[in-house]
C-alpha cells in the first residue's frame, strides 16, 4: 500500500537498490524514481513506502559534500555528508602512493562537487591510517608519510589486531568513511571496530555468491561507541575525471602559500619561468612526486 513520504538516509548501496533507514529507525529496500543521478551511501533522501519493507526514493536532498571517483565513462559514488575520510594504507602489499594522493585530492574537492544535486559547502577531514603497524617494514613507510603530516593531514599508525583506542576516539559520534586499496586490511579494521559488520558482510557475500568476504558494495555500520562507519570497496585506481583546473590547484595544500607569488598571474605551475611552485619542487620543499601528479592531472583536465 502506498504510504506518505518519509525522510531517511542511505545505509547501503547495492547497484540499483538502496537500503534506507528512516528517521524513526525503519528500514526499507528502495529503488530510485526516474533519472536523478547517482545515490551515495549516507545521502539524505525522501522516500515513499510501497509496502512494509519496500519503497521508492523520490528525492535526494542537498548534500554537504560528496566523495566519488570518476573516469571518462562513469562515476562511482562512495559517500555523501561525511565528517571524516579514513584513508587506510599499509606497507604490505606494496603501497600505491598515487592512489593515496588521488584520494586526498578527492577529499579536498568533495565540498564543491555533486552529481545532480547542488552541495552546501562542507569539508571532509582526513585521517591517514597506517594499518599493520606490527610489520617490520611499517616504520620506514610511516617515515615517508610524515610529509603528509607536515601538510596538515593527521597520520595514525595502528593494527587491526591491536589497541584501536586512538582510532576509535577519531570516529566517535562522527560519520566516517573507510577508503583504501585492496589488501590493506580495511575489512579487518572494520570488523574490529564494529563486530556486527562481519555477520552482515558474510550474509551479503552469500547472497551475491561472492565466495569471499570482499567488499563489493558500500554500507554504513553503527559504531558501538557512537557514530557511523561507512565501508567502501577496495580499489587499485582512483579516477578524477570530475576535476577542473581551478579545483586541481586548490587541492594541493602545499601550493596554497605560494599562489600569487609566481612571476606571471596566469602561471600554470608547469615549466613557466619564475614559478614559485616549481622553484619549491627544485628546492625539495614540495614533494616532486605530488607535483608530477599535478602535472599529469592538469593534462587530463585539459584533454577532457
Amino acid at each position: 500500500m502506498l504510504g506518505h513520504a518519509l525522510l531517511g538516509h542511505i545505509a547501503a548501496a547495492h547497484g540499483k537498490r538502496f537500503g534506507v533507514v528512516t528517521e524513526d529507525g525503519q528500514r526499507y529496500d528502495c529503488v530510485i524514481r526516474g533519472k536523478q543521478g547517482g545515490v551515495a551511501c549516507h545521502d539524505a533522501v525522501e522516500i515513499t513506502p510501497i509496502g512494509a519493507t519496500e519503497g521508492v526514493i523520490e528525492r535526494i536532498l542537498p548534500r554537504r559534500n560528496l566523495l566519488y571517483r570518476s573516469d571518462e565513462l562513469r562515476s562511482k559514488l562512495i559517500a555523501a555528508n561525511v565528517d571524516l575520510a579514513v584513508l587506510v594504507v599499509a606497507a604490505s602489499p606494496a603501497p600505491l602512493p598515487e592512489l593515496l594522493d588521488r584520494c586526498l585530492i578527492a577529499t579536498e574537492i568533495a565540498a564543491g562537487v555533486a552529481t545532480g544535486v547542488t552541495p552546501v559547502v562542507a569539508t571532509i577531514e582526513v585521517l591517514i591510517v597506517i594499518n599493520k603497524a606490527d610489520l617490520p617494514e611499517t616504520k620506514a613507510y610511516a617515515e615517508q608519510l610524515q610529509y603528509y603530516a607536515r601538510l596538515g593531514y593527521r597520520v595514525l599508525s595502528t593494527s587491526a589486531h591491536g589497541d584501536l583506542s586512538a582510532l576509535k576516539a577519531h570516529l566517535k559520534d562522527r560519520v566516517s568513511v573507510l577508503v583504501g586499496a585492496s589488501g590493506v586490511g580495511k575489512s579487518t579494521l572494520l570488523n574490529a571496530l564494529c563486530p556486527e559488520a562481519n555477520a552482515v558482510t558474510g550474509t551479503i557475500s552469500t547472497a551475491l555468491d561472492a565466495g569471499r568476504h570482499t567488499t563489493t558494495h558500500t554500507r554504513s555500520h553503527a559504531l558501538p561507541g557512537g557514530g557511523l562507519l561507512i565501508d567502501s570497496p577496495g580499489m587499485q585506481a582512483f579516477g578524477l575525471a570530475h576535476l577542473t583546473v581551478d579545483s586541481l590547484t586548490n587541492a594541493f595544500p602545499e601550493f596554497t602559500p605560494l599562489i600569487g607569488q609566481c612571476r606571471f598571474y596566469n602561471c600554470r605551475h608547469l615549466k613557466e619561468p619564475g614559478c614559485a611552485i616549481t622553484a619549491a619542487v627544485e628546492a625539495g620543499t614540495i614533494n616532486r612526486q605530488r607535483w608530477r601528479l599535478y602535472r599529469t592531472l592538469r593534462e587530463e583536465v585539459k584533454a577532457g
